[in-house]
């Protein structure tokens, strides 16, 4: 039977829908990325030395001024000399950057994760990671695992503490904006408040001079004090973390930062290599003399 022309076109209308259909049907579809697996855009974003970086080809790298040690020497970040100047300069060779492209810059402590925009890549200044400071900056992973300690005078009621409820009823001292003055509120909290110091340096002057029977630092910084600069002091002991985590200092990015992710790969490479537990038997005392404070 003969169609009528209406009907014909109907019919191979139909029939090419179903061809076109068949075809995509059979033809290679993309294979969707596995979760998990870095796109060619992140890939290039990490790219070593070709990182989005403040000054391209540069890269700036900050801490207070002036640089303590055990994490720096004689005061200049840029010799490499200590640990956190050793730490800074490999992480830079493990993003790309050699020795002369790292530029570095002077930020003070609490400004360095203070909110608001950053001129520099990164900083390292014993800045610990906390929840509340990364409400207004970036973290990398963790480069050291730190406990803080109780440093007094030999002579002083401090110095015979072998607890916590010792410590109560003594003048401790720390820098503001610390996890060191954190402990003495929230661990100690002592029958009289904390003096408080806008620098380390200023909190070891007052141990020093007697206006405090005791300061509270990080242990490195503790077991340099009495072995190089109050050697008439003592490390009265060390607290347990809070909370059974480790406090653990990080590298200090702008909030939201691009290279967040690149920075905390380096620093993991690192740690995994051991260049990190390297470091530290090199350039920071060992804490098995100081006893435990409980």
């Amino acid at each position: 039977m003969r169609l009528a022309p209406r009907v014909l076109r109907r019919s191979l209308a139909a029939a090419t829908v179903a061809l076109l259909a068949t075809a995509v049907g059979c033809a290679p579809q993309p294979e969707e990325k596995a979760a998990g697996t870095p796109s060619s855009a992140a890939g290039k974003a990490c790219a070593k030395g070709k990182l989005a970086t403040e000054t391209s080809g540069k890269l700036t790298i900050a801490t207070d001024e002036p640089a303590y040690e055990p994490w720096f020497k004689d005061g200049k970040p840029a010799n490499g000399e200590g640990y956190e100047s050793a730490v800074a300069y490999a992480v830079a060779e493990q993003l790309g950057y050699d020795k002369g492209a790292v530029v570095w810059q002077s930020v003070p402590f609490n400004k360095a994760f203070a909110p608001g925009e950053k001129t520099f890549d990164f900083d390292i200044n014993q800045v610990s990671i906390s929840d509340e400071r990364k409400k207004a900056v970036d973290f990398s992973s963790g480069y050291y695992d730190v406990r803080q300690a109780v440093v007094a005078l030999k002579n002083s009621k401090a110095a015979k503490a072998t607890g916590i409820a010792d410590l109560k009823d003594v003048k401790l001292g720390a820098q503001v904006g610390t996890t060191s003055l954190d402990y003495i509120d929230d661990v100690v909290k002592p029958k009289q408040a904390a003096a408080v110091y806008a620098r380390n340096d200023q909190a070891k002057s007052a141990l020093k001079n007697g206006q405090v029977d005791a300061i509270v630092t990080d242990l490195p910084t503790a077991f340099y004090i009495t072995g190089a600069e109050v050697t008439d002091a003592k490390i009265v002991g060390q607290f347990e973390n809070k909370g059974g985590t480790p406090e653990q200092f990080g590298l200090v990015l702008d909030k939201g930062s691009a290279l967040t992710s690149c920075v905390t790969e380096a620093v993991d490479a690192l740690r995994k290599k051991g260049t990190l537990a390297g470091l530290e038997k090199q350039w920071l005392s060992d804490a098995v003399d100081a006893p435990v404070l409980k």
